[in-house]
């Protein structure tokens, strides 16, 4: 018998934004290697207590081929000799969801669904771990990874799992989302062990979104003689001949477009070379 993965996690999507994703948090090493799955138009999928990893990919390819996610659910644990020691939590491609917590899963455990979401967690304080998760997913809005980590947040704050903190990872895929385009994976991020892994996962969303967020294209700033003539002098000591050749180097080109407007976020890491 392994180790339980006990945890919180919220599997959930956003269908407007063609986005799914899971966020999890565990007293367990590198919880993001075993419990988040997701591919976008399909679903996701979170697998966890004394976690059955195939319940991901298995989990997707019925997903892929229109399963509901309560049939996905029903699927995987009939046939896992294993299922009363098992935790899943599934959301589908038109944001159905479901989740099941097998019957030997330490206490307290358990789950809830609701449009668009499943939220479950194992060895946890109490109930009201599970209740944060879904009331702060329904209640919060924004971007889905944003309303993941509010989800987390809340549920650390209601107790969490009562063996403690130690990793959390947060996923989000949507169909051409990632780098360049040429990715499905908008957000992967894992905390494997840290003593405040909410904290870090926030932290390192936050650097993720300065670099590879998006600023709505009319907040972008118009590229006058008198700004032109700053960015001139900006990138002459940074000894960079274009902003493109700069970003680059700070990892910020998927922040440029021309030189004819400028990102704000842009335009503000590069006036802090002054």
């Amino acid at each position: 018998m392994g180790r339980p993965v006990a945890t919180y996690s919220i599997v959930a999507c956003d269908l407007d934004a063609g986005q799914w994703g899971v966020a999890v948090q565990s007293k367990f090493l590198a919880v993001g290697s075993v419990v988040p799955w997701a591919e976008p138009g399909a679903g996701a999928v979170a697998t966890q207590s004394y976690a059955n990893p195939r319940y991901g990919p298995d989990g997707l390819a019925l997903l892929r081929v229109g399963r509901s996610a309560q049939e996905v659910v029903d699927e995987l644990t009939r046939a896992d000799e294993g299922r009363d020691q098992r935790q899943v939590g599934v959301v589908d491609a038109r944001g159905g969801a479901a989740t099941f917590t097998g019957a030997e899963c330490h206490d307290w455990a358990g789950g809830r669904t609701g449009d668009g979401y499943a939220a479950q967690g194992n060895i946890l304080v109490s109930g009201e771990t599970v209740d944060a998760l879904a009331d702060t997913f329904e209640s919060t809005g924004g971007a889905l990874a944003e309303r993941l980590l509010a989800s987390l947040t809340a549920a650390q704050a209601a107790g969490g799992d009562r063996r403690g903190q130690q990793s959390a990872a947060l996923l989000v895929v949507e169909r051409d989302g990632g780098y360049a385009g040429l990715s499905d994976t908008l957000v992967d991020l894992r905390v494997d062990d840290h003593e405040d892994p909410l904290g870090e996962l926030r932290r390192l969303h936050t650097i993720h979104d300065d670099l590879f967020g998006q600023t709505p294209r009319e907040r972008w700033i118009s590229v006058d003689d008198a700004l032109r003539a700053e960015l001139d002098e900006l990138l002459a000591q940074t000894g960079h001949a274009t902003l493109a050749g700069w970003a680059g180097v700070e990892n910020l080109e998927e922040r440029v477009d021309g030189e004819d407007e400028i990102d704000p976020v842009v335009l503000e890491r590069l006036r802090e070379v002054r």
